[in-house]
């Protein structure tokens, strides 16, 4: 257990919706064009997703990134996210610049179309035996 915590402290963790599609996919996505396995990962519906989705807004319901001690939300987290990609994508963390209240209604659109677009899984993502380690 100690062992985990540790993990936790010293890596960022992107917490993502475990039933939604867009988000599986794009948790697929990081872990083929990451620069390096840094980021591990975890559904929200997990024990560790419900204890950090008590402490956020409650129309948090899509992505989360915990860096360093720092919870980010929305687009902030998927923009900071982007810069723990390959390039180009680590390229995409630039649009930080755009101001939260033009950035994350976008973002809250599609989080809120994603299941009727994309669809919803019946269970959250099981990792391989070789992501396993990725996973909290």
């Amino acid at each position: 257990m100690l062992e985990m915590h540790q993990k936790v402290q010293e890596r960022p963790i992107l917490f993502f919706d475990g039933v939604c599609n867009l988000c599986n996919s794009t948790v697929q996505f990081i872990l083929k064009h990451e620069d390096g396995p840094v980021l591990l990962f975890s559904p929200l519906q997990s024990e560790a997703g419900w204890k950090i989705m008590e402490k956020l807004p409650k129309d948090t319901d899509s992505l989360v990134l915990y860096d360093q001690g720092r919870v980010y939300i929305r687009s902030t987290a998927a923009l900071k996210v982007a810069g723990y990609l390959k390039s180009p994508y680590r390229h995409l963390q630039n649009l930080q610049f755009i101001p939260t209240f033009i950035r994350d209604p976008i973002y809250r659109l599609l989080a809120k179309s994603r299941y009727l677009i994309f669809g919803k899984r019946a269970i959250c993502m099981i990792p391989t035996p070789d992501l396993k380690e990725r996973f909290v």
